[in-house]
């Protein structure tokens, strides 16, 4: 019995304390949440996010005849960090030059060869002239003692005298003949030692041209700066391992700090507000408390489409007014861009507005009463839109839908 009389207190103390919570539930359901219209300056923005970048910068590149030595892909093998300050000559980095050392290699195998030829070819060209001189002389000692024969036959018979006649005219002629050849041999000879000679002289200079192009695969700069890394086609920054290409051999460049911008895009539906001329409040994620002022200088006429998304999307330039010291190329932006601006307008958040069969209203505080009117809308930005009729500043609007007002008709507009 007394454990019962216990029990029954504690019993009523729950209920008591489940009603209350339901109670304060519900109250809490029934909450309003109200706004008064405001009058003042009504500023549309479009925001996006960007990559600070100079407008004027010098590229450090590599060799510019890669492509004579059909040398496409050449791997960077070293590159000092980005953002080091150097100096005209200073040491930026290093090309693998395992393509240039196997031509090398090639071109003093080839030298050898055409080197080896050039020698074979001169003697065997000295041998044969000497063959033919020879040849010449032996002929010349044939006329002299066929003429010689001939003077002693003057008591010969006339047959005898003919024919030794005839043997010296044929020996004329053979060694006018032979002469003439070796004039010809001559001329081929040399020809021929001119071709292999220019094929050791083309050889040597490739050589030569090898030699200095390794040389140029160390790289240093032309010019004082900082160094920044540059983008490869498909958007990632080259780095040591990345590859450069006879069409684009730059490794790294040197940006002018005192000319900066920001490149961002903009959507399809907010680059149609977006124009040349505009300002632009362009903050810093990496300085939060730093804020440029900046104006557009150009607008993609075409869109592009975003990495890994179907998405379109248009380039937009915006130049820095201001120099900062530590902004620095490569940096994230975000770029708030001021379409539009009404002053003196009367302006209530998003929230407020709801619609219903094209028709925009929203719940009035009228006294302890509210009354759901009609309105009429102007500009609007990402928080807030301009009420153009239907409304008087200081008036009070809910934000959320009040309880049980939903089936009251609207007041129109007169």
């Amino acid at each position: 019995m007394r454990s019962k009389k216990v029990l029954i207190p504690i019993v009523i103390v729950i209920i008591l304390g489940v009603f209350y919570s339901i109670y304060n539930k519900k109250n809490e359901e029934n909450i309003s949440i109200t706004t008064a219209v405001k009058k003042g300056d009504f500023i549309s923005e479009v925001i996006t996010s960007g990559e600070v970048q100079s407008t004027s910068l010098k590229k450090i590149k590599g060799p510019s005849n890669l492509r004579k030595f059909k040398l496409r892909d050449v791997k960077i093998q070293d590159l000092i960090p980005e953002g080091t300050v150097i100096k005209t000559g200073d040491y930026v980095g290093r090309l693998d030059p395992s393509g240039v050392n196997e031509q090398i290699i090639d071109a003093r195998l080839n030298l050898e060869s055409a080197e080896s030829k050039y020698t074979q070819q001169k003697l065997d060209t000295t041998l044969s002239l000497k063959q033919n001189r020879n040849a010449i002389k032996d002929m010349l000692f044939s006329i002299e003692e066929t003429k010689l024969e001939l003077k002693q036959s003057i008591y010969e018979p006339p047959a005898t005298i003919k024919k030794l006649e005839i043997k010296v005219e044929k020996l004329e002629r053979d060694i006018r003949e032979q002469r003439e050849n070796y004039d010809i041999k001559q001329r081929q000879a040399k020809a021929k030692m001119v071709e292999v000679g220019t094929e050791v002289s083309k050889i040597k200079k490739k050589l030569k041209d090898l030699i200095k192009l390794r040389e140029s695969f160390t790289i240093h700069s032309e010019s004082d700066g900082m160094i920044t890394y540059v983008k490869s086609w498909n958007g990632e920054k080259k780095k040591v391992g990345s590859s450069i290409s006879p069409w684009d051999p730059s490794i790294a460049s040197l940006p002018d700090l005192t000319k900066m911008e920001s490149k961002t895009y903009a959507n399809e539906v907010d680059i149609r507000q977006i124009k040349k001329g505009l300002t632009v409040r362009i903050g810093f994620d990496a300085f939060p408390d730093v804020e440029l002022n900046g104006i557009i200088t150009d607008v993609a006429n075409v869109g592009e489409k975003k990495r890994g998304s179907d998405i379109k999307v248009f380039q937009v330039l915006v130049k820095l007014n201001e120099i900062n010291e530590n902004i620095k190329p490569g940096m994230t932006t975000s770029n708030r861009i001021l379409t539009n601006k009404k002053e003196n307008v009367l302006i209530i958040p998003l929230e407020a507005v709801f619609s219903k069969d094209s028709i925009s209203y929203v719940y009035l505080k009228s006294g302890y009463s509210i009354q759901k009117k009609q309105i009429e809308l102007g500009m609007s930005n990402n928080d807030e839109v301009i009420v153009t009729k239907g409304l008087e500043e200081k008036q009070v609007v809910y934000l959320n839908m009040p309880e049980g007002q939903e089936e009251k008709s609207i007041t129109r507009l007169k």
